[in-house]
């Protein structure tokens, strides 16, 4: 396995760093579409997919930025103290400064929420996204809506729900901050105004975001070029070969549609 070069950082106004990785073509070429991807919560820039893509750029001489939000991965900072509002604006500092010519944001999971926040408040640098099991809204819908009683009270009492994850050792810090700042982000309750062409990979499979989720959100992309491919069989991390070669085409896909449009 190729080892990974060494994260660099790029600062943040508050003293904390946010850890980055750019694969950029030999060529540069300004105008050319690059690539930023968004990871998912308590996920890293070092993941199946993540990988998957930095290979793809690197074969087709494609620009692509990943980075790890505050608390993720290489980046500095507090998991407890992290909320949607601090990851979109690490995302928007990282595109607004590492960035290069116009994007396609690849979002999976919570990526996909950040990604679509991000594309909203950079309509004129974002072009089109690939969202992979995008989770908007995931703090209101599918945690805080779906906790049971007694850990609502938790949450409210303690501040935090300390939540067990089949995906690491450690349980999930889910803290009332995050769950009650996230409602200055939720999208899903209101046409969401972007109209360039999307693209979402989803698992039917999948137990943390269930497809009707997504059908959800198609419902309020104003955008009529808007495609879902749905893997029956696909779990919620859609890493597996068939999947990542799905994802690659769905690259492809979304490339050539926005180039040939010029």
């Amino acid at each position: 396995m190729t080892e990974l070069p060494q994260p660099r950082k790029l600062a943040r106004p508050d003293g904390e760093e946010i850890a980055y990785l750019i694969e950029a073509p030999k060529t540069p070429a300004p105008r050319r579409i690059g690539l930023t991807w968004l990871g998912g919560f308590k996920s890293d820039m070092t993941g199946t997919k993540a990988e998957a893509i930095a290979a793809y750029a690197r074969a087709r001489g494609r620009h692509y930025l990943r980075f790890d939000y505050f608390a993720h991965g290489a980046s500095s900072g507090v998991f407890r103290e992290g909320t949607i509002g601090r990851w979109k604006e690490d995302a928007l500092a990282a595109i607004d400064a590492l960035s290069e010519g116009p994007q396609v944001l690849i979002g999976s999971s919570m990526g996909g929420w950040i990604a679509l926040l991000a594309a909203l408040a950079r309509p004129e640098k974002v072009k089109g996204l690939v969202l992979i099991a995008p989770a908007p809204d995931f703090t209101e819908e599918l945690m805080w809506k779906g906790f049971p009683a007694e850990v609502q009270k938790t949450l409210l009492e303690e501040g935090i729900y300390l939540e067990p994850t089949p995906y690491a050792d450690e349980p999930n810090e889910i803290t009332l901050k995050l769950i009650e700042e996230g409602r200055n982000h939720l999208l899903l309750d209101k046409p969401i105004p972007l109209t360039f062409p999307i693209r979402i990979l989803q698992g039917m499979a999948d137990p943390d975001v269930p497809y009707a989720h997504v059908l959800q959100l198609m419902d309020r992309l104003e955008s009529e070029d808007v495609v879902l491919t749905l893997s029956k069989s696909g779990d919620h991390r859609l890493s597996e070969p068939a999947d990542l070669a799905r994802l690659e085409r769905t690259l492809d896909d979304i490339l050539g549609t926005l180039e040939k449009a010029g």
